[in-house]
């Protein structure tokens, strides 16, 4: 268990700091899609929820001057629901980077796609440490927004996709994540509305 967290650690580490070097190292390990969740998506992934939950519904948010928390229930039904959809996704992903390989020259092959969405995304759930305080939430997604570069980086390496079609295989597939995005957005959201209680105004203020 020790080895696989320090393995764990490791891993989100070099794709960070060093992505040149670590994809080629990534495209050679022998995996399946269940061994990476298990390693690493899983417990990733879950950063962010469980962040926002403590951040929404202990510390709280302020806008316009009022301060207010998210009741506990809204906020750990949202945690749940993201954190299910957030697995959910980087699966999907996978299946597009994998649908969309030969359109841009590569090979097809599905652990491979899922190794490039899963590990692409360990900026964005890194960032989510910064969820803790809602008032970093703006900061979190900019940091996130380095996923995209990883995942620059990753296609060609283990996709086969030519570099010069590197950039387009990208945009496409950035395209993609983003239409993930916004409907996972939309599911937390309706989930949360049906857990949040109907409260007089002023409820909740700090």
């Amino acid at each position: 268990m020790a080895s696989t967290r320090a393995g764990l650690v490791e891993r989100a580490k070099n794709i960070l700091v060093a992505p040149k070097t670590e994809w080629p190292v990534i495209d050679g390990e022998p995996s399946t899609i269940g061994d990476i969740y298990k390693n690493y998506v899983i417990v990733l992934a879950a950063i962010p929820a469980i962040c926002t939950f403590i951040g929404s519904a202990l510390f709280g948010y302020s806008v316009l001057g009022v301060a207010f928390r998210v009741p506990i229930v809204t906020a750990l039904s949202s945690a749940i629901v993201s954190y299910v959809l957030s697995l959910i996704s980087t699966y999907v992903l996978g299946m597009i980077i994998d649908a969309l390989a030969p359109s841009f020259g590569g090979t097809r092959n599905p652990v491979q796609a899922f190794k490039v969405a899963a590990y692409s995304n360990t900026a964005g759930w890194v960032a989510g440490l910064l969820m803790i305080l809602p008032q970093l939430t703006v900061i979190a997604g900019l940091i996130s927004l380095y996923g995209f570069y990883l995942l620059y980086l990753g296609l060609p390496v283990l996709m086969k996709a030519p570099k010069e079609k590197a950039l387009a295989y990208t945009i496409v597939t950035v395209i993609a994540a983003i239409i993930l995005f916004v409907v996972v957005g939309a599911v937390v959201g309706a989930v949360g509305s049906i857990f949040t209680p109907v409260m007089p105004i002023g409820a909740h203020v700090l």
